[in-house]
Parts: structure tokens; sequence; C-alpha cells
């Protein structure tokens, strides 16, 4: 996919791209902190974290990753998954679907809608692959931006669930 208006050009992943991602993932923690958001993501580097690279590196050798990329550099990361991650408290959708595990973008490249774009694009890798379902879960707390961020790009709130005293958001979006 292509988004001519940014220059955002989409392409699949893979476990290369493991290190940009967590890259990315560290510095979302270093501007939500710096936001006074240490909630979310806690105040710890993301690859500091135990567990969390070889959590990235499944995602990216057993999920569906795609790359957001401006300029050739990486500016955003998506991982499509059959279903919600098994380590969270949410329940199967009963029906086939398509699930965001995990959207990151880098700061660099804020407000030129990469976030969006990766969410057409999986809406449309859903569509292409015949399923109508695509849902992902988001953390819930704060002034609930991120729920906001996710109902404007076609999402509409469903259940919401407690993970380790962390407040999350169930959202869906039917493609097709």
């Amino acid at each position: 996919m292509n988004d001519s208006t940014h220059g955002i050009r989409i392409r699949p992943g893979s476990l290369d791209d493991a290190p940009a991602i967590l890259g990315m993932l560290d510095a979302a923690v270093v501007w939500m902190n710096d936001r006074g958001n240490t909630e979310q993501w806690g105040t710890t580097p993301y690859s500091q974290k135990p567990g969390e690279v070889a959590q990235v590196e499944r995602y990216m050798s057993e999920n569906a990753p795609y790359i957001a990329m401006v300029d050739g550099v990486t500016a955003g990361a998506l991982v499509l998954g059959s279903g919600p991650n098994p380590q969270m408290p949410i329940a199967p959708a009963g029906e086939p679907e398509r699930y965001v595990r995990l959207l990151v973008s880098n700061r660099q490249y804020a407000g030129l809608g990469i976030g969006a774009a990766l969410l057409a694009h999986a809406a449309e890798e859903t569509r292409r692959a015949g399923v109508k379902l695509l849902r992902v879960d988001c953390w819930a707390g704060g002034g609930g931006e991120l729920v906001a961020f996710y109902e404007r790009n076609g999402f509409t709130p469903t259940d919401r669930f407690l993970s380790e005293s962390w407040p999350g958001q169930v959202l869906a979006q039917r493609v097709g």
C-alpha cells in the first residue's frame, strides 16, 4: 500500500525488523513518561523488560507484521494475528477474526497518519483474507485518548477488561 499524501509505504515485516520495533517501543515509553503517563507501559524501556524482546520476535515470526516506511526509514509497525494475545483476558470473538496485536509509530513522524495508514492496511488485509471482523485492544486509562484514536479510525468499543490492574478496552470494526 502506498499513501502518496505523506509518502508512506507499507511492506510486509520480518524478524529483521524487530530491533527497529523495539527502538520505537522504547521511544514510546519515554514519550509517554514525558507526558506524565507512567501507567500504560511503566517506566522501564520495553527492550529491558523480561520477555518483551522474545515477545516482539514471536510477533514478527508467528503473525503477519507490516512496516510503514517514510523516505526509507521505519516509521511504524503493526502486527496482525488471528486472535487476541492468549496472555490477555480477552474472550475469542466466536467467529473468524484478525486482531491487531501491536501498533507503534516512530515519534519523529507524529502527525503524518502512520497509525491510521497501518490500521487501514490491516482492514484491507482482513478483507482480502475473507474475514469480516478486525479487533484490537488498548489501554483505556488516562483521558481515553487511545480509545478515541481507534474510534476515529473506524473501531467501536465492545468489552472492557482489567489486566494486571491495567484498564483495557477491546474495539471492533466490521470490514466486510
